[in-house]
């Protein structure tokens, strides 16, 4: 029997793509300076806040770092695209 993998489950639940639950996981991972915390960590991270929709990687990251599931440093905060229709 095939074991089920942090990605697949992620897809399944949150109804996106395997390519995107694999991105989402990375991102999570990059979002720490040094240690990262590996994929199966992330997964039971999410399940035991029982989350209903899937947050932006880096506040995964630091809701893990908060909560102190993966204590270690964390990268600055990725910049928010600006539109140019809001400068309009």
């Amino acid at each position: 029997m095939d074991k089920i993998k942090p990605f697949e489950k992620i897809a399944s639940r949150f109804q996106i793509s395997r390519e995107s639950a694999k991105y989402f996981l990375g991102r999570v991972q990059k979002s720490f300076k040094t240690e990262r915390p590996p994929h199966q960590l992330i997964l039971e991270f999410m399940d035991a806040q029982k989350m209903e929709f899937l947050l932006t990687p880096y506040e995964s990251a630091v809701m893990m770092n908060e909560s102190g599931v993966w204590g270690h440093a964390l990268n600055a905060a990725p910049a928010i695209p600006v539109d140019d229709d809001d400068f309009g």
